[in-house]
């Protein structure tokens, strides 16, 4: 009789634990890890630059580095600079939105029985009617300590960074020390394929990020809604999350708009359809002409992977979402006994076609 081979199951069942163990370890230890991950990525998308300035240019690396980082602390000054400025703006603009608030919360009130006093304002109606002390105080705390813990985390970021990118300068050097001659080449591939594809990927990403806010910013001044950077940079953030970003930042902006115009309901609608338009036009039709099919995810494995990520690391995981699901996608591809799980997170079922690739 002939025995059974459990050696495939066994790895598998194996394989699986060591995968949710990652992701618990990830998820528990995510202001250590998410860190490290995004400084990794940071220095994947900024590589091929520094090798050009280095190599075409003759600049110095570690000079390269500097002037990166200097470039990288001017960009985070502007975007911050702009945006607190808006914020202000929005607050010394709040008495003019005060009747409005007190409108629609009248109308609400009276719909479902809710209690509401004219002698009152807006913010002190919901005071008493929802008892939410408590939650603005907790509100108040979080926003507070949460300033100074994105504050801790962006300078750890940027000095794993700036060292990563360091490193680079001998980290060929490194891998030909410390791998054997057939396992060295399996690294610089993966390696090769991760920095390209992940720049490939956010370089386009960003780009048609950028056309979707500045083209945001421009249709919502022209119709003359305020605060119009706002909604330029949350359509700009929003649209690195695949599907739900531009749905979320379309109804945000979109609400404003009725708050704002309401009942001028012809740009209400125009807000909604540029809006719309953009998304389609940039995200639905661009977008997937310049990316094509080589990232070759399948986009219900896009969709899972931001349920996972957005679980595990929040909103940054859903941004990291793709790019991590490729580099797991290349090295699956690269690794003989895992390509199966490549096939199954890819968009093809082609074990040749992978292969060639």
């Amino acid at each position: 009789m002939e025995e059974k081979d459990y050696t495939k199951p066994i790895f598998y069942v194996l394989l699986l634990m060591a995968v949710i163990l990652a992701g618990t370890l990830c998820k528990v230890l995510s202001s250590v890890v998410l860190p490290v991950v995004i400084a990794i990525i940071l220095a994947f998308i900024f590589s091929p630059i520094l090798e050009k300035m280095n190599k075409k240019f003759k600049i110095p690396w570690i000079l390269s580095v500097i002037i990166i980082d200097i470039l990288l602390i001017f960009a985070i000054a502007t975007i911050s600079s702009l945006l607190l400025r808006s914020l202000s703006t929005i607050t010394s603009e709040y008495p003019k939105y005060e009747s409005k608030f007190m409108s629609i919360y009248k109308l609400l009130a009276s719909t479902f029985q809710l209690e509401f006093d004219d002698g009152k304002s807006f913010f002190e109606n919901l005071w008493g009617t929802f008892k939410i002390r408590e939650y603005i105080q907790k509100l108040a705390i979080f926003l507070s300590t949460g300033l100074v813990n994105v504050g801790k985390t962006v300078l750890v970021i940027f000095l794993l960074f700036t060292f990563l990118l360091l490193e680079l300068r001998i980290s060929r050097r490194k891998i030909n020390a410390a791998f054997q001659e057939i396992t060295k080449g399996k690294v610089f591939i993966i390696l090769t394929q991760v920095i390209n594809e992940t720049v490939r990927f956010l370089s386009i990403k960003f780009f048609i990020s950028l056309a979707t806010g500045v083209l945001v910013s421009l249709g919502t001044f022209i119709v003359g809604m305020d605060f119009p950077i706002v909604w330029g940079f949350l359509a700009f953030i929003m649209n690195f999350i695949p599907t739900f970003g531009s749905i979320i930042s379309t109804v945000i902006t979109s609400l404003f708009a009725l708050l704002q115009f309401y009942p001028s309901w012809g740009k209400i609608l125009y807000v909604f359809l540029l809006l719309l338009s953009i998304n389609m036009i940039l995200g639905n039709v661009l977008e997937p002409r310049i990316e094509g099919k080589h990232l070759g995810l399948s986009p219900f494995v896009i969709l899972v992977s931001l349920s996972i990520w957005g679980y595990i690391w929040g909103f940054v995981g859903m941004i990291l979402a793709v790019p991590m699901t490729v580099i797991i996608k290349i090295i699956c591809e690269n690794v003989s006994f895992l390509q199966g799980i490549a096939i199954l997170l890819g968009n093809t079922a082609n074990r040749n076609k992978l292969n060639k690739e």
